[in-house]
């Protein structure tokens, strides 16, 4: 007996796969990439967890797939920002139904607890999942199936439903003892992995599609940098620190030029590519206003190629007016 899991490398994901395979099924944990998880590589972290209780472990990336099908026109609509969870969860079952029937297994498993999240995980959100992804009997919940109705797997017997839980709510107390009594460790604090549920990186993304078309390319350049928008429309994003500059140093688009200061420690930022000559201007002098720099003395900054010789302005006061986010 085999079952695919869906796997987000949080505690209860863990907690669930942990109650079916000590049932003796096999699990594969499968951790659909959409592109809008956390901007730190979990890898290493989802691969420990899976080590813990027995699980192989499979990455899946569907970034074209969400960008056509979900991300911009859901059909259950969005959260409290730029998250269409009901459609992202329908999606990602979808999905694992697709591994499934590929590796010829016999049902589904997911971490989601009945109540834990009003919106997206009331009785109403999670029989809608199930409907629109076609699961239903199919997704077995183990750490809320006491409070479901049953599922395949147990109305024939494969796992025993006494062995499961009914955990209902926001409460984690169940989970924690649940760890313990599992002896899991290294395991991560509950909290949203996915962007698109914070404030300001769902601001950027409002303000991304009222300028242009966003792409698969364009999604690591929204994960770093404050994101301003200048006065003839174009997008600059500056670095707020050495990491974030590595990561925007490594990106590589014909949307965006590189900004760099020459002779002076400065942020990496990018411009886009078509920037009027104005935009340009003032995007020399934002960047050389985060340097340490003197007001009214000339520095030099490469745009890709080019090289540009500007000031920096008064004071960062002055950035506000275009700053999307800080």
């Amino acid at each position: 007996m085999k079952a695919i899991a869906l796997f987000s490398g949080g505690l209860d994901s863990t907690l669930a796969i942990k109650l079916i395979i000590e049932q003796g099924i096999e699990v594969l944990a499968i951790n659909i990439n959409t592109g809008f998880g956390s901007t730190h590589d979990r890898l290493e972290h989802m691969q420990n967890m899976c080590d813990q209780v027995g699980a192989k472990l499979r990455i899946i990336d569907i970034e074209d797939e969400y960008l056509q099908d979900v991300l911009f026109d859901p059909k259950h609509g969005y959260g409290k920002n730029f998250n269409p969870c009901i459609d992202c969860h329908a999606k990602m079952f979808a999905v694992a139904r697709r591994v499934m029937q590929d590796e010829g297994a016999s049902f589904l498993i997911s971490g989601e607890v009945l109540g834990q999240r009003p919106m997206s995980q009331n009785a109403q959100a999670l029989q809608t999942v199930l409907d629109e992804s076609n699961c239903d009997g199919l997704l077995l919940r183990p750490l809320s199936a006491k409070a479901l109705a049953p599922t395949i797997a147990e109305l024939e017997g494969w796992v025993d439903r006494e062995k499961l839980e009914g955990i209902v709510g926001r409460s984690r107390d169940r989970q924690l003892e649940i760890a313990r009594e599992m002896g899991l460790d290294d395991f991560e604090s509950p909290g949203g992995g996915c962007l698109l549920t914070d404030e300001n990186f769902s601001r950027k993304m409002f303000d991304f599609i009222r300028y242009d078309t966003f792409e698969v390319s364009d999604i690591p350049v929204m994960k770093f940098g404050r994101h301003l928008r200048l006065s003839g429309g174009a997008k600059l994003v500056v670095g707020r620190n050495q990491e974030e500059n590595a990561h925007l140093q490594n990106i590589t688009s014909p949307k965006y030029l590189h900004i760099k200061t020459l002779g002076l420690p400065g942020p990496h930022s990018l411009l886009s590519a078509n920037a009027s000559p104005e935009d340009k201007a003032l995007a020399s002098r934002i960047v050389l206003t985060y340097c340490k720099t003197k007001e009214g003395e000339e520095y030099e900054l490469a745009f890709d190629e080019q090289s540009i010789k500007s000031t920096p302005l008064a004071s960062r006061d002055e950035i506000k007016p275009y700053t999307i986010t800080k």
